[in-house]
């Protein structure tokens, strides 16, 4: 039987399901045949003598490996050893599950994913102090975009805020400073993780960790890291850091020593901008203001006219972009910067978009990276913060009919790193007993596939494959969400079997 590590020849018995079986002539199990970290050939089963280490499908449904084009790495891989506060329904709550918990061994408390915007009471330092006292205590947004502080952690990081709470750049200094542990400590996080994402089938992402990722990627090959492939972002504050480097988008990344499993595994992805903030802290750029808070329309973070300067310094040295646009406003900026600038590249979440730019959107061929489990999860906050906007909300259909290239992302640690529950949230629109959330927006099973995957299975295209144990053009809902995976290969080298 093969095992994690095994470079796989053949695999038999397997019904070829998304992208790829178009170019079949039925459904019935056939071969795949792998060489040289390629498809080599499909034929019928058993048509052709098996070649190599054999992997049984045993019926089972293969599609391309699966990609999440939206991942912190550390933060989500770090998630593990934080108090999940995704389950506290007010401050005091939250307060409370922090001044319970255990600090860990560099003597903090950590706790994530906290959900503010429908809390009665508003999050302050008098309460949070009253649960924790004199142990430094963070509480991470699930946006990332706010942290809640007591004052013991204020005075330790050297920042000042009368109700503890820190937004946008402050808070991403915070999460900087909380993720910059040990590297041996996040290392060993992220090759955990990493295996964890093989076992639902990935076989790549796209990493916009706020780190100097050049190094870090290289040093996690050396220690074993060899589950899925990366694409690693830079931010501004590393720009000519980059351009130093010589950094180009889409050029592997590895040293002359890279082990035999990592090779061809890490390649340079774009210049990350965060152009605007996010809805749960109030702070997404959009045409209508707050309810109750007539003078917030949110934050342009960055400038139009830097913004343009930047997409034009990333082009000309061979970077492309992603531009985090979530309010409506902050998607006409980028739009209009990648029209001055002719840069290429992606909007990352696009959850609230005007209808004129929709076809800018496709003339432009930018690509909308989007995060479909937001929409869950964000849909009672759309309706207490949003309900005065006028453009769509976490468009799906509407893009895809525009023209618009589609491709899927958790945004992990803010939804699980997990392909499956973003292709059911785009296909099914809810993942509780209500209703579909504007159901309109939803995708067939196919596309919402397409956009979770970067290959396709046929000759030439990369061997990069995950074995289901459901037909996956057929499951539905739950079945969707929890797809049994039987088998990941990526690059012919299996990562994980059932």
């Amino acid at each position: 039987m093969s095992g994690p590590g095994e470079r796989i020849g053949t695999i038999t018995a397997a019904r070829i399901a998304g992208p790829g079986s178009e170019f079949l002539m039925d459904d019935e199990p056939v071969d795949v045949f792998l060489e040289g970290g390629v498809i080599a050939d499909i034929a019928p089963s058993g048509a052709l003598p098996a070649r190599g280490e054999v992997l049984d499908a045993a019926g089972a449904w293969a599609i391309p490996g699966l990609w999440d084009n939206h991942v912190h790495t550390v933060q989500w891989a770090l998630a593990a050893e934080r108090v999940d506060l995704g389950g506290a329904r007010s401050a005091g709550e939250a307060a409370a599950m922090m001044g319970r918990a255990a600090p860990l061994p560099d003597g903090r408390r950590v706790g994530a994913g906290f959900r503010d915007a429908l809390w009665n009471g508003a999050p302050s330092l008098s309460l949070l102090d009253a649960a924790t006292g004199s142990v430094p205590t963070y509480l991470i947004n699930a946006d990332v975009h706010s942290t809640w502080l007591n004052s013991a952690a204020l005075q330790r990081e050297g920042f000042r805020a009368p109700d503890g709470v820190l937004r946008e750049e402050d808070a991403f200094e915070i999460s900087r400073r909380l993720n910059a542990v040990d590297p041996d400590r996040s290392d060993r996080a992220v090759i955990a993780a990493g295996a964890k994402a093989a076992e639902r089938g990935v076989t790549g992402l796209v990493d916009f960790d706020m780190a100097w990722n050049a190094d870090a990627w290289p040093r996690r090959i050396a220690d074993g890291f060899a589950s899925h492939r990366v694409e690693f972002a830079v931010y501004p504050f590393d720009l000519e850091r980059a351009i130093a480097a010589g950094l180009r988008t889409g050029e592997l990344h590895e040293a002359e020593d890279t082990p035999e499993s990592g090779r061809g595994l890490i390649r340079v992805g774009a210049l990350k901008i965060i152009s605007d903030g996010s809805l749960g802290t109030r702070t997404a750029a959009c045409s209508h203001s707050y309810p109750g808070d007539p003078e917030n329309f949110g934050v342009l973070t960055v400038p139009p006219a830097e913004l343009t300067d930047l997409l034009t310094r990333a082009t000309g040295v061979g970077l492309s972009v992603a531009v985090h646009a979530i309010g409506d406003r902050a998607v006409t900026a980028a739009l209009d910067a990648f029209t001055m600038t002719g840069a290429v590249g992606t909007i990352e979440h696009a959850q609230l978009v005007r209808h004129a730019d929709l076809a800018r959107f496709a003339r432009l061929g930018v690509i909308a990276s989007v995060q479909p489990q937001h929409a869950l999860d964000d849909r009672d906050v759309v309706g207490a913060h949003w309900a005065l906007q006028t453009s769509i909300g976490y468009p799906l259909r509407a893009l895809q009919d525009a023209g618009v290239e589609l491709r899927f992302g958790s945004d992990a640690p803010v939804a699980p790193l997990d392909p499956w529950q973003a292709i059911s949230a785009a296909v099914e629109r809810t993942d509780d007993a209500r209703e579909p959330w504007h159901p309109e927006e939803a995708l067939g099973t196919g596309d919402a596939l397409r956009a979770s995957v970067r290959s396709s299975l046929r000759p030439g295209e990369v061997a990069d494959i995950a074995l289901c144990g459901l037909d996956p053009l057929v499951a539905a809902g739950e079945e969707l969400r929890r797809m049994p995976v039987t088998a990941t290969v990526l690059g012919g080298r299996l990562t994980h079997r059932a």
